[in-house]
């Protein structure tokens, strides 16, 4: 009995108390992270949630498989910073290419590990032809790269009596991938923008070790005997998320929206124009309420500008107070939607996410006005737009007669708003109902109007004072 007894013990001590210690549960968790694609909003979702992940699993390495051309410089600078300030180690594998904004995030992870014939620099910052930006732009990208690269300290070499200072990779290196008039001798001259080669890379410090597949960077490189790779699987809701929170998706939401309300203004009654407009609103808002980015004060200040504007259009003439407060209500919804803030609290938003953010609506207000302007150039034209307006000619030889001028004797008159005006409805004007148009905007039906003109066979009325 005694035997079983001790046994007992022995069985409830290495299977209860010593996994506590770690003695049994000694895997080590990697937690893999694909960035496949464009540098963007997606790619910036996957970072945030595939960190959060690895940190509620307490993964010993986060590992960035990385096969990029690059992307958007501000969300490169976004994943690089997290990937600074980031506890746990976090390694890239380059399969590939680490190109432009791809480079920036792999300079700042903690090793780079590359496949041979895989290539990392060239990132000069450009548009969205390829043409190579002004040189302010250059110049904030060579900072940014030179930055990341110092981030990484320096080796302290001792050698006898001397003790020297190398940095772990050098910052004129990283300045060379963006700015060709960088010269480094023996590795690049003037005139040329910096890429390396695998073996180049592994060369002058910017790459840790050559390595084929995740598993051998893990195996030989990392030397992780027993380990598990945990893959950051992103959600269809991700893949949306990220797609309608990208700049240009956005500046293109908010041009049909403003394009929307606008056509819609133009036309009688509830149409197309205005069920665009909402869509792109939902659209617009909806991820950027998901996510934490838009508050509902936020969203209220847009509705609050909607309603103001229409006031202004539809109630009191002119143009004065109500509709400049209208414009700035939409304008700051849409821009402070776009921010990280919390309530009315700015201590945490970066001056870069601001003007990004304004910059973004004010883009997508130029597209919306380039879109009215090109629409109504086409209404009636070929394509799309024939059937918008009337292009026949009716000749008085094909049956077709001139425009009854009986109306105008009518200027002058009073009568009042046989229905609701908007701007265009109908009036009775001495006990006959005729088409008309108000020269102020919206009138209610049974306001009393006065005939202003007739133009191009229309009455334009007012209210009468």
């Amino acid at each position: 009995m005694r035997i079983i007894y001790n046994l007992l013990i022995f069985v409830i001590i290495t299977n209860g108390f010593l996994p506590v210690f770690g003695v049994e549960n000694n895997k080590k968790i990697v937690f893999k992270i694909d960035l496949k694609k464009e540098i963007g909003s997606t790619t910036w979702i996957y970072i945030q949630k595939g960190f959060a992940q690895a940190d509620t699993l307490h993964a010993d390495a986060i590992l960035i498989h990385m096969n990029t051309y690059g992307g958007e410089v501000l969300y490169a600078d976004s994943i690089r910073t997290k990937i600074l300030n980031n506890k746990t180690p976090v390694f890239v594998f380059v399969d590939n290419n680490a190109a432009s904004a791809g480079a920036l995030i792999a300079i700042a992870c903690d090793k780079i590990f590359m496949r041979q014939g895989a290539s990392i620099g060239a990132a000069t910052v450009v548009n969205e032809t390829g043409a190579q930006m002004p040189d302010k732009y250059q110049s904030y990208m060579r900072a940014t790269m030179r930055a990341t690269a110092e981030a990484h300290g320096k080796d302290t070499i001792i050698n006898a009596t001397d003790t020297t200072f190398k940095w772990k990779r050098d910052p004129l290196i990283a300045e060379a991938m963006v700015d060709d008039r960088t010269v480094i001798p023996n590795i690049i001259d003037s005139g040329k923008t910096l890429t390396f080669t695998a073996q180049e890379a592994l060369k002058y410090g910017y790459c840790d070790g050559i390595a084929q597949t995740v598993d051998e960077v893990i195996d030989m490189q990392l030397k992780y005997d027993n380990y598990e790779i945990v893959a950051y699987k992103p959600s269809s809701w991700d893949n949306i998320k990220g797609f309608l929170m990208s700049s240009i998706i956005q500046s293109l939401l908010i041009m049909l929206i403003i394009g929307g309300i606008y056509f819609e203004l133009q036309t009688p009654g509830i149409g197309f124009p205005l069920g665009v407009a909402i869509t792109a609103a939902i659209l617009y808002f909806a991820p950027l309420y998901m996510d934490g980015l838009a508050s509902n004060w936020e969203i209220l200040l847009f509705i609050i500008g909607l309603v103001l504007l229409g006031l202004e259009l539809f109630v009191i003439p002119g143009f004065g107070i109500a509709g400049i407060s209208g414009i700035t209500l939409i304008v700051a919804g849409l821009t402070l939607s776009l921010i990280n803030n919390v309530d009315f609290n700015f201590e945490g938003v970066k001056t870069d996410d601001a003007g990004k953010a304004l910059l973004t609506v004010i883009a997508g207000i130029v597209l919306a006005f380039g879109f009215i302007i090109y629409l109504s150039s086409k209404i009636g034209s070929k394509g799309l737009f024939r059937k918008m307006a009337l292009e026949t000619t009716m000749d008085t030889e094909k049956g077709y007669v001139g425009v009854s001028m009986d109306e105008l004797k009518l200027v002058g008159k009073t009568g009042f708003a046989y229905t609701v005006l908007r701007p265009s409805g109908k009036v009775s004007v001495d006990g006959v109902i005729f088409d008309a148009v108000s020269e102020e905007g919206f009138i209610d039906k049974g306001t009393k109007i006065k005939v202003a003109s007739y133009e191009t066979g229309q009455l334009h009325v007012e209210k009468q004072a």
